[in-house]
C-alpha cells in the first residue's frame, strides 16, 4: 500500500478532505471491503494518538513516519491508481498498528510546560495593597513578568512579605532568571512559612526546565504529603521515574 492511502485515513479523520473527495473516499469504503478493514484498523490507531498526545505537531511527526514506512517497503507509483490485494492491506493496517505501538509506548522526558501553572495573585483582596502592589498584582496575572518583577523589587525594599516573595520567585522562573529565581525559592525554603513547600515545588520546576532531572526529583521527593499540589508532584515523580 501507499502513502497516499495512510493520507488519506488522517485527512478523512481530521475534516481536511472537500465535500466531494469525502464522498468519493466513503464510496470507495463501502466497495473495497479490505480498505474499510485498513481504515477501521487506522481509525482506532488514530484516536489512541489523540488520547495520548492531543497535540498537532504529534500527530504531523505520525503522518511523516507513514510516509517514510511507505516510501521503504513500497515503490512510489505517480499518475496511476493502483488496486491492491486483500494481504497488502493488511500488511499495511499492521505495520500502521506497530508503529503507532511503537510511538505510544514511547518514554519521553516531562517538560516544563507541562506542569508550569501559576496561580493567581489576590494582594489586593487584603485591603492593605498600595499602588505597586496592585500593578504588580495586575501585570502578574496578566502573565506580564517582565513588568512585574521591578514592581516586586520596588515593594520588597520595604515589605518582606512571604507572598510577595514567592510571586517575584515564579516571576523570575517565567523569565528564565533561573539562579535568581531559585535564590527566592531556596530563602523560602529555608523558612517555615506557608509557601515552604511552594518554594521546593518551584525549585524543582526550575530544575526540570533546565532538563537536570536529577535534582528535579530529589527534590520532589521532599514535598510532603499534604501539600496541596501533590497530585503534580506525584504525576511528574511518575514521568521521571
Amino acid at each position: 500500500m501507499n502513502e497516499e492511502h495512510f493520507l488519506e485515513f488522517d485527512e478523512y479523520l481530521q475534516g481536511e478532505m472537500s465535500g466531494a473527495d469525502k464522498l468519493a473516499f466513503e464510496e470507495q469504503l463501502k466497495q473495497e471491503p479490505e480498505l474499510a478493514m485498513a481504515f477501521e484498523t487506522y481509525k482506532e490507531l488514530h484516536l489512541h494518538l489523540e488520547n495520548k498526545f492531543g497535540q498537532v505537531n504529534e500527530r504531523e511527526a505520525f503522518k511523516e513516519n507513514l510516509k517514510k514506512i511507505s516510501k521503504t517497503h513500497h515503490k512510489k507509483h505517480k499518475s496511476k491508481k493502483i488496486k491492491f490485494k486483500p494481504w497488502q492491506y493488511a500488511v499495511a493496517a499492521s505495520v500502521a498498528v506497530l508503529l503507532g505501538v511503537f510511538i505510544l509506548n514511547q518514554k519521553s522526558d516531562p517538560v516544563f510546560d507541562d506542569y508550569n501553572q501559576p496561580e493567581t495573585a489576590f494582594f489586593t483582596e487584603r485591603g492593605e495593597a498600595n499602588d505597586n502592589l496592585r500593578l504588580a498584582q495586575d501585570a502578574f496575572n496578566a502573565k506580564q513578568y517582565k513588568k512585574a518583577i521591578p514592581l516586586f523589587e520596588t515593594i520588597l525594599k520595604t515589605d518582606k512579605n512571604v507572598e510577595i516573595q514567592y510571586f517575584y520567585g515564579v516571576s523570575l522562573l517565567e523569565e528564565n532568571r533561573l539562579p535568581e529565581a531559585e535564590a527566592v525559592f531556596n530563602a523560602l525554603k529555608s523558612g517555615n512559612s506557608i509557601y515552604k513547600s511552594k518554594a521546593v515545588w518551584s525549585l524543582a520546576l526550575s530544575k526540570l526546565k533546565q532538563k537536570d532531572y536529577k535534582s528535579c526529583q530529589e527534590l520532589l521527593l521532599t514535598i510532603p504529603e499534604d501539600y496541596e499540589g501533590n497530585d503534580q508532584v506525584d504525576a511528574l515523580l511518575e514521568e521521571l521515574d
